[in-house]
């Protein structure tokens, strides 16, 4: 359900009823794109099934998911085609069209080419947490982080979602973890066996380690010379991996063997509740750990 997560704090207060919630995504719900449309977004059901809620409440987890659809012409076959148009004119004309008439031409070929371009469609799973006041996006990607959260705030302007900052960054978390022994380590994670290293001077060099043991003094070595980790692969408690980012986000998320188990009753049941209950469970109680093991959350 969740291979990567941005993570976010929002007031409990200001989340309104479910009832709602769902009224005012059903205001905006996902078009595909027209014809000659570039770009189309708007709510979905989470569970996939249509006609279904907007908003699903499950274990007292709030789920939503945001689609977006975008057409995109070739930039080196608008040039084909502009190049065409402006020797046409010079020949007809005898004069070479300006930049902005050159701009305009540009936009016109891309009308009238939009309805033969193919559409790439993306959603992005919302996870509202109102007990531990959290807001986290299945996504890593900063800008469509930030769509999501942009279209959120125009269906709910009292929501105000702050960035999940901690008292350590996940870099120098990272780094110090990195840099000391295996007491150094909170007790709740592990090293994993990737690691992505990068100088921070002007060349940028940088380095990678795959399968990996992560704790030797090869590392320590890079890190004596001035790379700092912006990727590392943990373990949380033998049940989730995942790699943490300098950002904060987490990505390749995976459910490890045995925890999905350990919720019998749940997994007989099956399907998107067992998964969704599992899920936020689990990453629920990770991203605690998280933030305690980055010193606890910024005032």
């Amino acid at each position: 359900m969740f291979k990567q997560l941005t993570l976010y704090l929002l007031d409990p207060q200001t989340l309104p009823p479910l009832e709602t919630m769902e009224q005012a995504l059903s205001a905006a719900p996902f078009v595909p794109c027209l014809a000659s449309q570039e770009h189309s977004i708007g709510w979905v059901p989470p569970r996939g099934k249509e006609h279904g809620a907007l908003v699903e409440l499950i274990n007292g987890q709030r789920l939503l998911r945001l689609q977006s659809e975008s057409k995109r012409v070739p930039g080196a076959v608008v040039q084909r085609h502009l190049d065409e148009r402006l020797q046409q004119i010079e020949a007809r004309e005898g004069r070479q069209p300006g930049r902005r008439e050159q701009r305009q031409l540009r936009d016109e070929i891309v009308q009238q080419l939009l309805p033969m371009a193919f559409a790439q469609s993306r959603n992005v799973m919302l996870w509202i947490d109102p007990v531990n006041g959290r807001l986290a996006l299945d996504s890593s990607s900063n800008a469509r982080c930030d769509e999501a959260i942009s279209t959120l705030l125009k269906s709910f302007t009292g929501l105000q979602p702050k960035p999940w900052n901690t008292q350590l960054s996940p870099q120098v978390a990272m780094t110090n973890w990195l840099s000391g022994g295996a007491d150094d380590w909170p007790p709740q994670f592990a090293p994993g066996q990737e690691v992505e290293l990068k100088a921070a001077d002007e060349q940028k060099a940088a380095v990678k380690f795959t399968r990996h043991p992560l704790d030797d003094e090869q590392m320590r070595l890079h890190i004596g010379q001035g790379k700092l980790p912006t990727k590392l692969a943990l373990d949380w408690e033998g049940r989730v991996r995942f790699v943490l980012a300098e950002s904060g986000s987490l990505s390749k998320i995976e459910f490890l063997d045995g925890v999905f188990a350990e919720h019998g009753q749940a997994e007989e049941e099956g399907g998107f509740d067992a998964d969704a209950t599992i899920a936020t469970a689990e990453l629920s109680a990770l991203i605690g750990d998280l933030t305690q093991a980055l010193g606890g959350l910024q005032a």
